[in-house]
This record gives C-alpha cells, structure tokens and sequence, in this order.
C-alpha cells in the first residue's frame, strides 16, 4: 500500500527526474539515513579490537566520538590502529584492555575474527559497554541465543557492522520502498561472491579457512532484510564443491561447501534468492529488487550499472544519490569510505544511537534477522536442500 501523498515520490514525479534530476528527487525523499548528533556536545569513548579491518572504519572523524583504547593480539596490527587513530592506550588483548581500562571507554568496536564475535560482544556487554560488531553477529543458533539474551539483561546497545544496509544503491532502494515505488516487492535476488577467500590459509585470519559461505550470509541477506525488514522464515539450499577448497576434514568447521545458494520464504510471503559463494568468477555484493511497480538493480563487478525498470516505462539508468556527500554524516566524514561508501555510515549510525540514547537502525534483531537465516540454510545444504524453519529471535509481540 502506497504512503500518503506527501510522504513519497510518485512514479510520475520520478520519470520525470530521470532526464538529470533523479539523484536530488531521491535524496530528498525520505528522512535522512544517519544524520550527524551535532546539538549534543557529549563525547563517546570507544575501544577498537582488530587492527586489520578494525583499522578501516571513522570513529576519530565522528564529532562526538574520540578513540581511547585499541587492542590486538599481534603487536604490528595493535600499532596500526596507534596510527589510525592517534591513541597510544594500546593493550595486548580485550582481556588486558577490560581489566586496565574499562573506566576510559564507553563502547567496543569488536572487529576480529567470526569465531570470535559472540564471545567478545558478550564479554563487553557484561563489562558494561556498548558494541559494535563485523559480521556475523554470530555463527550458531545457540550463539544467537546468547546475544540475545546478554543484550536484553544488560540493556545496552548492540549494533552489526553490516555494509550492505548503507551502500549506497541500498539506502536508495530502502527509500523507494518506503515511498512505495515498487508496488508490490515480491522477489529479491541477492548475492555476496569473494572468489578463493576462504581457499587458502594465511595467519592470522586462518579461521576464514573452509569457513561456510552461509555462515557469512549477512553481505547478502541483509540487502533484503534492510531494504523491507522482512524475515526469512523458511530456506531450501544447496551446496556445490568447487576446487581448489579445503576438505571437510581440512577445515575445522567441516565445511565441504565452497559455494551456497539458498531460496528464501519471508513472512510476507515473499520469495529472495541468497547466495554466497567463495569459488567462483565474480566478486562483490549485489541486489536486484523486483516488483509490481518498480524493479531495481545494482551493479556489479561483471560490468553491469545500476538500472531500474518502471512498469510501463521500460528500463533506464539508475541514478543513485552519493549519499556520502550529503549532510546526512558529519561534514568530516562525507568522503568516500569503504565497502561502496558504508563505512562512514556505520560509524556514524552507531555514535549517534548512543549519543541520542536510542537503538541503532541495525539493532540486534535487524542483526540476527541477517544472520540466523545463513546459518538454518548451511544445515540444510547438509539435507540435500530440505525446507527448513528459520527461527525467530525478535522480541515478543515485534512485528515486522
């Protein structure tokens, strides 16, 4: 059903911008995505763990945020983040860090290895800090569980550094779906490839060796579940083994599959199409969004640009807003940042949520519903691709 009239754009309206216009007529349709927190002068502390990825985000750019303490267990990666954000509070470890300095941060940014994500956002949160944590949230449904759980007891904010939700071809097709443009968004297909990632071992992200694509699934889910907030309640999926990949007995998660390609029920009724592929020839994240009205679809590596296709009016360019540029970060921070612009969002997203005392726009049942879905579809690879249930971890009584 359509938003009222003032609320959204028309198909009418947007035709008609694309002869130049279409990049300001959707920048200005919606509310802003992460606006700065510039009125509230607060300053938020934060500890960043994992000097590899963790030492590509924004937080020093932020206005209300200022980085006091870093770690990592590898003494060249701890001074990488010294440099990155010009804090010499360097600890050898999150244990070291919690125990010596707790009193000098208010939040972690938790960015090491999947395996360790649960353990570490658990172990913050009943230290009394806030997190931020890379993807997945977790790699098991009792992990899920866990976080869940820790979340609600302490009551602190929990937010998953998913880049899908805040590329930029993402923020717009989450616009056009809340203006309604799409009619009907009946279908999506939605895919996260990295050719030989997991192909190969290299310390010290030796945990990415054999790791199971639908452990990672949040790059392409969460092209889905951030654009309409669906849930994925049922999957099908299948497996396929491509050389050269570790052997179920060379990897300690016994992983066979290199690739996997799952088809999704929502609770809409809608069907989404996930893979997530580790052996193949093409690479990065990419969504097409299908519906009545509009359908939408990103580039991709392949060579393809962004498009859409109104009905009746056949397929044009796309003209995706640079997001980035705009007052919806801080003046700092509208640079092009990692991950197709996302990284500045992300950060921005998550220090303003703390600054303005709410949950941030990718909360943790936005997080699990991006990440329990993979993690049923992996099991069902091991079933030859039998239906199975996705559980629920959203609150009693959440409607989504």
């Amino acid at each position: 059903m359509k938003q009222a009239q003032n609320s959204r754009l028309t198909r009418r309206a947007f035709c008609k911008s694309l002869a130049g216009g279409a990049a300001a007529v959707v920048a200005g349709a919606a509310s802003k995505t992460a606006s700065a927190s510039n009125a509230d002068e607060k300053k938020i502390r934060i500890a960043v763990v994992g000097g590899n990825f963790g030492a590509s985000f924004w937080w020093h750019e932020h206005p209300n945020c200022v980085v006091t303490a870093v770690t990592d267990l590898i003494p060249d990666r701890r001074e990488r983040l010294v440099q990155r954000y010009s804090c010499k509070n360097a600890y050898e470890s999150l244990e070291v860090m919690l125990r010596k300095a707790a009193d000098t941060f208010d939040a972690v940014a938790v960015f090491s290895g999947a395996p360790e994500h649960v353990k570490q956002s658990v172990m913050c949160m009943n230290a009394g800090k806030h997190v931020v944590c890379a993807v997945p949230a977790a790699i098991s449904l009792e992990e899920c569980q866990l976080l869940k759980k820790t979340k609600e007891k302490t009551g602190l904010k929990y937010m998953m550094a998913e880049s899908s939700y805040y590329r930029q071809p993402c923020i717009a097709a989450r616009e056009l779906f809340q203006a309604g443009e799409f009619g009907s968004l009946f279908y999506s297909e939605v895919e996260y490839y990295h050719n030989h990632i997991c192909s190969r071992p290299s310390y010290p992200d030796v945990w990415r060796y054999g790791f199971p694509p639908m452990l990672y699934p949040t790059h392409s889910i969460g092209f889905l579940v951030g654009v309409t907030k669906e849930r994925l309640v049922e999957v099908s999926c299948l497996g396929t083994r491509e050389e050269p990949f570790p052997r179920p007995e060379q990897n300690v998660y016994r992983n066979p599959f290199s690739n996997e390609l799952g088809l999704f029920k929502t609770n809409r009724g809608n069907v989404c199409r996930a893979n997530v592929c580790w052996r193949i020839a093409a690479g990065g994240e990419r969504a097409q969004w299908f519906g009545t009205e509009m359908s939408c679809y990103m580039s991709s590596s392949g060579g393809l640009s962004n498009s859409m296709e109104i009905e009746g009016k056949g397929r044009v360019a796309w003209n995706v807003p640079q997001y980035w540029k705009t007052d919806r970060l801080p003046e700092r921070m509208r640079h092009a940042s990692g991950h197709g612009g996302s990284a500045a969002f992300i950060c921005a997203e998550f220090i303003n949520a703390l600054v303005e005392n709410r949950e941030p726009a990718i909360d943790l049942y936005e997080s699990l519903a991006m990440t329990a879905p993979g993690i049923v579809a992996h099991q069902s690879a091991f079933k030859g691709g039998e239906q199975l249930k996705v559980p629920s971890f959203d609150p009693e009584g959440k409607r989504v």
